[in-house]
């Protein structure tokens, strides 16, 4: 039964490349489509993916990939938040400079990016070092991102908080990276809390963390987890009824 009707404009980043399409659709929320709608609609697959819990995400790629895919719990979040988008990745390499246009790459990838995009940033050695504050912040909550996951510190937080920017880090910090860092690229690889992110992944984010979704795997994955979800949300009134998470668990098969 179709729930609730949305509009959105999607930004779509091809990997390794500072392209972005953008594409209007009328969305129809938790209404699980086939593997060969999701393949065809990546619209639809974004959102798909804004409706289902990380914890189910990371599951089912354990079940699937027999691989980890979620951030360390060092990633933590400015404020209780809840999002998914594509992944455009920025990497700062640590380099004492004077360079006034050291990081300005840095600037120019947010505006390359769009509606759906996620900016996720490794800053080398930089838990102490802010990546990213209220300016970019901003910028990025203009321009329609989805939120930012920093592998580093994040600064401005009354600014962010205020505009419901959600951003995920290693903590704040009051410090900066000018003249202490130097661009490194854009949507190229990266490791950030613990985990590869390429360009065009699926970032899926809420209260239990951060979790990336290889973009050759992502329909797969979100069918299991749109299983996972529905097995473990129909197990917490029967536990309530019933008393038993034992019973519980030989009649749905999810713990």
């Amino acid at each position: 039964m179709l729930k609730r009707k949305n509009t959105i404009v999607f930004g779509l980043l091809i990997s390794g490349l500072a392209i972005t399409t953008f594409v209007t659709a009328t969305l129809y929320a938790d209404t699980p489509l086939s593997a060969a709608d999701y393949d065809h609609d990546p619209v639809r697959l974004l959102q798909a993916y804004r409706h289902v819990e990380a914890a189910s995400v990371s599951d089912a790629e354990e079940q699937l990939l027999h691989e980890r895919h979620y951030m360390s719990h060092k990633m933590q979040p400015i404020f209780p938040t809840k999002f998914a988008g594509v992944a455009l990745t920025v990497l700062l390499k640590k380099e004492e400079n004077k360079d006034p246009n050291a990081l300005s790459g840095m600037l120019s990838a947010i505006d390359s990016g769009g509606a759906g995009s996620v900016y996720v940033m490794k800053v080398e050695d930089g838990e102490d070092i802010a990546g990213m504050g209220g300016l970019m912040g901003t910028a990025m909550f203009s321009r329609e991102f989805a939120g930012a996951v920093v592998d580093g510190g994040v600064r401005d937080l009354p600014q962010l908080k205020k505009i419901g920017f959600p951003v995920y880090s290693t903590g704040s910090v009051p410090s900066t990276s000018v003249s202490h860092y130097r661009f490194g690229g854009v949507n190229v690889p990266i490791e950030v809390g613990g985990t590869l992110v390429n360009a065009g992944d699926i970032v899926v984010a809420d209260q239990d963390g951060v979790v990336i979704v290889p973009r050759a795997q992502a329909t797969a994955v979100l069918l299991l987890a749109q299983k996972l979800d529905d097995s473990e949300h129909s197990m917490y009134p029967y536990i309530e009824k019933f008393h038993s998470i034992v019973d519980a668990v030989r009649q749905f098969g999810r713990i």
